[in-house]
């Protein structure tokens, strides 16, 4: 694979990458381990709430990661975002990211929400570099081990 995946492009997931976004989320400890009937339901665009289910796709590598987010106007909540080992820190959620927030301004979505592991530094380090403020806190929120998660806002507006 290339050291740079700038050239990853974003689209809307489809029921036909469903298998690769399970299998990337299987591969990473941190990404929940939704059922694959959960994935099938984020597609379908007449449930509520409305999600976002995106991808990255680089030529030749196919999916590098996705991104998952539900919409409440004017609020949204992102549910996960998954990057393979090998596209992490090399702009794919950077990307995925970017399409999440066009669609959700798009749909008058103010101000996007998240909750992260307390020890997950990498994905805070990220968060915080794309403008998210720690919100709060959820004491022992996480099983497997027990443990807090920071609540993070971002505003769109």
């Amino acid at each position: 694979m290339r050291a740079d995946f700038e050239e990853a492009r974003v689209r809307p997931m489809t029921a036909a990458d469903l298998e690769r976004v399970r299998e990337i989320a299987s591969s990473l400890k941190d990404a929940p381990q939704w059922g694959a009937g959960a994935y099938r339901a984020a597609l379908d665009l007449e449930v509520a709430p409305r999600r976002i289910a995106l991808v990255a796709e680089f030529p030749g590598s196919g999916i590098l990661g996705f991104l998952m987010a539900s919409l409440v106007p004017p609020e949204a909540e992102l549910e996960t975002i998954a990057v393979v080992v090998e596209g992490q820190r090399r702009g794919v959620a950077r990307r995925l990211f970017a399409g999440m927030a066009a669609e959700l301004k798009a749909a008058g979505v103010m101000a996007v929400h998240l909750e992260v592991r307390a020890s997950n530094e990498a994905a805070l380090g990220f968060y915080h570099a794309q403008g998210f403020m720690e919100a709060g806190r959820r004491p022992r929120y996480y099983a497997g081990p027990e443990e807090d998660a920071i609540l993070l806002k971002k505003g769109l507006g």
